[in-house]
């Protein structure tokens, strides 16, 4: 298939030949043939010329769950992907939650063999340890050999500190990345959201920001010891923060990434107790969110996600303590980023990240691997319910105010419009 891009603004700050330069993009069978200021190609072309349509690098996400297998009711890889793509997304990191969890060769053969033919391309988590239950290594070696891109038990932290060790050294013969949730689980014990004034004041089970910051300083105190690759997803308190970035001034080899839920919400809004509201971490107070803001943009955080996390109806709509946590937020992801950064910021969020994972890195460039995301930077609207494509609703940011909109992508042949 060939495809003309008219008059698109470019964003690629990388590459200041183009960036911010309005330019036509013929795209031949999957490859970028021209940019120029007026391309006028042969033959049978698909043109696409929409309202003050900007472009730039496909755009990466490094935490999205789906439900298959075990949970289709939540999410398809199917449904899921198409979202992922109709949102600008061309390349996502999928977590382990399905049933059964990825936790051999096999399992990660499957789930990228049921992505194939779709615009966005999916790398896999496998489990760090057996059924993810905390007690032995997963054959981590083969499920990178097979396309895993690291190890993680989902919203689980790793207790056994030997374990974890062991896993950072192992992992050291073929750079695999292990993964470890921030929080002490003892010290978390069954609370629900931020311990503070908005949890005493609804009568609700607090989370301190120690059991996150805790875990953490354990975390890197071992990784301090053995070397390797960690990644700490989802931070969300301002002492988790430093705490990572005194890390890497030491050298350590340590990522970290914050959700977009975390940027936009404080435990303020939990006063209707909307389960929609309930995330894991939960969402911390305003000294928090400040500072997690500040990391993106200092650097200390390496990557935003929108921790896209879809839950069943029957599991949102029960009282707050039983609802099961989480978020989607795939469709909604660009305009509030775009609301609470600069655009040119916002784009670098939302491209960065993959060489975290050993992800090729695409480029705007004649001869490169067509990988755009497409979207209209100033536009203003309300995200509403409508606006979810997923097959699970439970979207936090359903009213919130947006800036911006996605048109869709492009990923070599596949365009998602």
């Amino acid at each position: 298939m060939n495809v003309l891009l008219k008059s698109a603004t470019i964003l690629d700050a990388a590459n200041k030949a183009l960036h911010l330069k309005k330019r036509d993009i013929f795209i031949k069978n999957g490859i970028i043939d021209q940019i120029g200021q007026k391309i006028t190609p042969n033959g049978k072309v698909k043109t696409i010329s929409l309202p003050n349509l900007h472009v730039s690098l496909g755009w990466f996400d490094s935490s999205v769950s789906f439900g298959e297998p075990g949970f289709e009711e939540r999410e398809t890889i199917a449904n899921g992907l198409t979202v992922a793509a109709k949102s600008g997304f061309t390349d996502i990191v999928l977590n382990p939650t399905t049933n059964p969890l990825p936790d051999s060769s096999s399992d990660i053969v499957f789930l990228k063999n049921a992505a194939r033919e779709y615009a966005t391309n999916l790398y896999p988590l496998g489990t760090m340890t057996v059924k993810g239950e905390g007690d032995h290594l997963a054959e981590l070696f083969d499920m990178q050999n097979a396309g895993a891109v690291g190890f993680y038990d989902f919203q689980q932290a790793v207790e056994n500190s030997n374990l974890l060790k062991i896993a950072l050294q192992y992992a050291q013969n073929f750079q695999g990345l292990i993964y470890s949730f921030p929080m002490d689980g003892k010290i978390a014990g069954k609370g629900i959201v931020n311990e503070g004034p908005a949890a005493t004041k609804l009568g609700l089970k607090g989370i301190p920001a120690l059991a996150e910051e805790l875990q953490i300083a354990r975390d890197l105190s071992i990784l301090a010891y053995t070397g390797g690759k960690l990644h700490i997803p989802t931070i969300s308190s301002a002492a988790s923060v430093k705490l990572i970035a005194d890390a890497k001034k030491k050298g350590l080899d340590v990522s970290c990434s914050v959700a977009i839920h975390n940027l936009c919400f404080t435990d303020e809004v939990l006063e209707e107790f909307d389960t929609h509201f309930k995330v894991l971490p939960p969402l911390r107070g305003k000294s928090d969110q400040r500072a997690l803001i500040k990391g993106l943009k200092d650097g200390a955080i390496d990557m935003v996600t929108t921790d896209h996390m879809p839950i069943d109806i029957e599991q949102k709509r029960v009282e707050f303590d039983n609802a099961v946590p989480g978020s989607i937020g795939l469709e909604s992801a660009f305009g509030i980023l775009n609301r609470l950064f600069e655009t040119e910021k916002t784009i670098s969020l939302l491209t960065g990240g993959r060489s975290r994972y050993g992800i090729a890195e695409p480029s705007i460039q004649k001869g490169a691997i067509a990988c755009l995301s497409l979207f209209e930077p100033a536009v203003k609207s309300v995200f509403e319910k409508s606006d979810l494509q997923s097959t699970s609703k439970n979207s936090a940011f359903i009213g919130q105010p947006a800036i911006g909109k996605v048109y869709g992508s492009i990923s070599g042949n596949k365009i998602a419009l």
